[in-house]
């Protein structure tokens, strides 16, 4: 396993990068269907999410539920290539983004091996009750994730094969 990280010369923009043994399309599978998303959340934020939001285009609104009170994220996707890239910006509901951003990258580096890039985005956070939780998210946290789906992702390719 090959593991990257970095953060930005303004901090602004975290992302962490591994390789992972499974296809591209195996692992974008379990991002852009929401309900899957808890089973690999790496920093336990996610409760839940209703079946049948499989994210297919720019646009597309899912949401989830928070473990912390059980508040209602809506999660907007604008950046979208099927088995490659997709982003989000959340929000509460109601309300609108207030700038941050979620993207996952999947470069295929061979048959059945990819490597994965997490990064979180938070140069147009405009909310200032949230500054100091976006200040705390560091590369060990987005890899926390990435291994977590790794795992995921590894174990039900190998029951499958």
């Amino acid at each position: 396993m090959t593991q990257d990280s970095d953060v930005s010369s303004q901090d602004k923009v975290v992302s962490a990068s591994r390789e992972v043994d499974a296809s591209a399309a195996e692992i974008f599978e379990l991002i852009a269907d929401p309900a899957r998303q808890p089973e690999w959340d790496g920093n336990d934020n996610l409760l839940s999410a209703p079946e049948g939001q499989r994210v297919r285009a720019v646009g597309d609104v899912f949401r989830t539920k928070l473990t912390r009170e059980g508040m209602i994220r809506v999660n907007q996707v604008v950046e979208f290539d099927e088995g490659h890239r997709i982003a989000w910006r959340p929000a509460e509901q109601g309300a609108a983004p207030p700038g941050h951003l979620w993207r996952w990258e999947l470069d295929p580096i061979g048959e059945g091996r990819t490597k994965v890039t997490h990064t979180y985005d938070w140069s147009r956070l405009t909310d200032p009750s949230r500054l100091e939780r976006a200040r705390s998210t560091t590369p060990a946290m987005l890899r926390a994730s990435m291994d977590r789906l790794a795992r995921l992702v590894e174990s039900e390719t190998a029951e499958r094969d």
